[in-house]
Order: C-alpha cells, then structure tokens, then sequence
C-alpha cells in the first residue's frame, strides 16, 4: 500500500552554519563595532543579546537572511519575546522548531477527511503519514496539503509504493 511521511525537520548543521556567518557579519559591519550585540546557539535555541530594539531587529533580519542563503526555511524559527538582560540590555531566544505539533497534525487530518479522499492519516510520534490505495491518491493529498495555511515548512518524505 502506498504511503508517505509528512515531516518538519531543519538540519541543524546548517543552523549552525548561519549562525556563524551572523556572527562574522555582527563583527565586521559598521554599525555593530563597537557594540556589546552577540548571538548563541544551544542545540536548537538560539540567543540574540543586543545593547537596543533597533539592533535587536536588525539581528533577527540577518538571521532570517542566512536562514534563506543556506536553504533553510526562516518559518522553522519561533521568535520569543524581548526580555531586559543583564548591563542595560535586550534578549530574545529564538527556537529552531523540529516535528510537527499535535495541533498542526490535527488539523492536517481533519482537512484531509473533510475533502472525503481516499487516504488515511495517522499520527506517529512527531511527524504524520499518510497511506491510501493509489499514488494519485497520496498525490493529492500532497497538494491539499500544501494549500493549507501552516505556519510551518513541511517536507515529504519516505514515498514508498
């Protein structure tokens, strides 16, 4: 029986390679030198320090910029909010999201039942698969699926006849 994986994963090798091209930048551009700005990353959060609101934006907008350059998805973030830091600074932690959340799996499901196709969707663990009888099928699953508006990059993996 045909199937498919529906996942949400982001290599955190090339986080880790973004990051470091945000830290370069920081300590080469004009308006950073000088400035007490830095960027951390533990496994998959990442810790923006700058000394203002203006810095800080202009942080998270390098981020996402390398997030693009390396192929990554700059959805995959999910941004906290601004908290005062220690020496008269701002922080913001930024997770790196990884699987699908129960919630945004519900209601891929229910789509898919609401459009009456002929596939069947079951919840494993963090990601969701979907088998039906004809590739077609699955085929337009991918497309509803896609259709959707998630505010989270999904791939498709692991389609198997």
């Amino acid at each position: 029986m045909p199937s498919f994986d529906v996942v949400s994963k982001t290599d955190l090798a090339e986080v880790g390679n973004a990051i470091d091209g945000v830290t370069r930048e920081l300590t080469t551009r004009f308006d950073f030198k000088g400035s007490n700005s830095k960027i951390e990353r533990q496994e998959g959060n990442l810790t923006l320090t700058a000394e203002d609101g203006t810095k800080l934006r202009q942080m998270q907008e390098l981020v996402k910029g390398y997030f693009v350059r390396r192929k990554l998805d700059p959805r995959c973030i999910e941004w906290k909010d601004e908290e005062k830091a220690s020496g008269n600074t701002l922080r913001q932690v930024a997770i790196v999201k990884q699987g699908i959340d129960r919630e945004i799996a519900k209601q891929i499901i229910t789509a898919i039942k609401e459009s009456k196709m002929k596939v069947q969707a079951s919840i494993q663990g963090d990601e969701l698969r979907i088998t039906g009888k004809k590739r077609d099928d699955l085929q337009d699953a991918i497309a509803l699926i896609k259709t959707l508006k998630i505010e989270l990059p999904l791939q498709f993996v692991n389609f198997r006849d």
